[in-house]
């Protein structure tokens, strides 16, 4: 089974994700194990369904698997990294334009590479205990796996917030922010798998009324402070803001890598609420290869889960000290490099 399991029942393609002491973290290995069973079963008529969930409770997927990518880019050795999100992006792609529902099940973390595997199928379930977040600017790194593409279609500025603070969201800001689409208590999934698998059949599929979010009622604020044109003015903006998000926010701003926000920032205004997960995806893909070189990704994973020290020394003090002109190069045409599709169509 290793760290994935995949395989078809009654009617569904299943995958599982089989390594909860890991928080279901995504390798490389499992990304493409994935993507090998979602091109089978395009076209394999016993398979009405796909259905993507993991074991353990307290998470679906905590993100991708960084520790590797860590030990090859601080020897100058970036191939494996950007390997690895060529065809996981190319993965994320595939599950947003499947061809047959997707039904994912989010228990517990869903971050990082979790958004990517879970947040792009056609059926998103929560539960209770469901964490949804992109905290890709707290390692230096933007957001990815096509998650600028949800957030820049939230409401108002939530995205910004979502995305320069990476605040976790419960099941009813997941609901409202576009991250998933039903809420259903745990205890009632394994009855809910069981159907999907006999039936093949997505239309009997019904959620309950989700507990009250908290961002709803903040959404003036939100906007007010993260419509601004920069990290410096959005930051400026909530100082003088006394109310506990606005606090909470601000010092996520204050610890956050200032160019991964900039970056983060520029990605989603360029975007835009019409954008596709393609262009979201390639965007995203010139902003994860230059930043192991150029970016702040490899302190971020030092201060985070190597020496732990939670201490990152980023390139700039402070956003106010980000250069548009380094946003630019950043996210800058890869030409021959380009993250490319070709091929998925074959299958779609």
């Amino acid at each position: 089974m290793g760290d994935v399991h995949i395989r078809i029942e009654g009617r569904a393609g299943r995958i599982t994700l089989t390594r909860p002491k890991a928080l279901n973290a995504l390798s490389y290995e499992m990304c493409l194990a994935i993507d090998a069973a979602l091109i089978d079963w395009a076209r394999d008529d016993r398979v009405a369904l796909v259905m993507i969930d993991a074991e353990g409770e307290k998470a679906f997927c905590a993100g991708g698997d960084i520790a590797a990518i860590y030990t090859t880019g601080i020897e100058g050795d970036y191939a494996l990294a950007r390997s690895f999100w060529r065809d996981e992006y190319r993965m994320n792609a595939r599950i947003a334009e499947y061809p047959k529902p997707v039904v994912s099940f989010l228990q517990g973390f869903v971050m990082g590479g979790g958004v990517g595997l879970g947040c792009h199928a056609s059926h998103r379930i929560v539960g209770a205990a469901s964490q949804i977040a992109m905290p890709e600017c707290g390692i230096g790194l933007v957001p990815d796996v096509g998650g600028t593409h949800l957030l820049a279609r939230a409401p108002g500025q939530l995205g910004a917030y979502l995305g320069l603070t990476g605040a976790r969201m419960g099941a009813g800001d997941a609901l409202h922010a576009g991250f998933a689409d039903l809420f259903l208590p745990e205890a009632e999934w394994d009855s809910a798998k069981e159907a999907l698998v006999t039936s093949g059949e997505v239309a009997d599929l019904t959620g309950e009324t989700p507990p009250e979010g908290r961002l709803v009622d903040s959404a003036a604020l939100i906007d007010g402070a993260f419509g601004r044109d920069s990290v410096a003015a959005i930051v400026a903006k909530l100082a003088g803001n006394d109310d506990p998000l606005a606090q909470k926010a601000l010092a996520s701003l204050q610890r956050n890598s200032p160019l991964a926000m900039a970056c983060t920032l520029e990605m989603l205004r360029r975007l835009g609420r019409g954008s596709t997960i393609r262009q979201a995806l390639a965007q995203e893909f010139r902003g994860t290869w230059r930043s192991l070189e150029h970016g702040d990704f490899l302190e971020g994973i030092r201060a985070a889960i190597i020496d732990k020290d939670k201490s990152p020394r980023w390139q700039h003090e402070g956003p106010e000290a980000v250069a548009q002109a380094e946003v630019d190069a950043i996210l800058a045409t890869l030409g021959a490099d380009e993250l490319s599709f070709d091929g998925l169509e074959e299958i779609t």
